[in-house]
């Protein structure tokens, strides 16, 4: 697939996921044993870590929406080289445990194979993730 062909894939996980929370039409973006990564301390933030494979994605995004919600997701600036796309942007949520908001810019870095994400890497200020999680300013 070209590079435009991946980005668009990448925004079409963004829409189901984020704009609709169709959790299955994400996982028809995946690859059976995608590698799924999120920075952070899992004993503090329930989603981060890995998950690999289609089932235990699914069962982190079903999940997902317990702990936190987004009030703005902002994906802003996309880079592709071959199979590789990255994501520049910010977000803000609520962390419905503690009532915290958190504003965090982050890197997401999705890796495609055959026209699907095989391998998703994000990055972010997990200082702010665990403050927030922990109810400190």
């Amino acid at each position: 697939m070209d590079e435009r062909e991946n980005i668009r894939t990448v925004r079409q996980l963004y829409a189901c996921f984020i704009g609709q929370g169709d959790i299955l039409g994400t996982l028809r973006l995946l690859t059976e044993d995608v590698d799924w990564w999120l920075a952070g301390p899992g004993e503090i933030l329930p989603w981060a870590g890995s998950r690999c494979g289609r089932e235990q994605v699914g069962r982190f995004l079903a999940a997902f929406p317990e702990t936190l919600e987004i009030q703005a997701f902002e994906p802003r600036t996309f880079v592709a080289q071959g199979e590789t796309v990255v994501v520049l942007g910010r977000e803000r949520t609520r962390v419905k445990p503690t009532e915290r908001v958190c504003e965090t810019e982050w890197v997401m870095v999705f890796t495609l194979r055959d026209g699907k994400i095989a391998r998703f890497r994000q990055y972010h200020d997990t200082a702010a993730w665990v403050a927030a999680y922990q109810g400190r300013v």
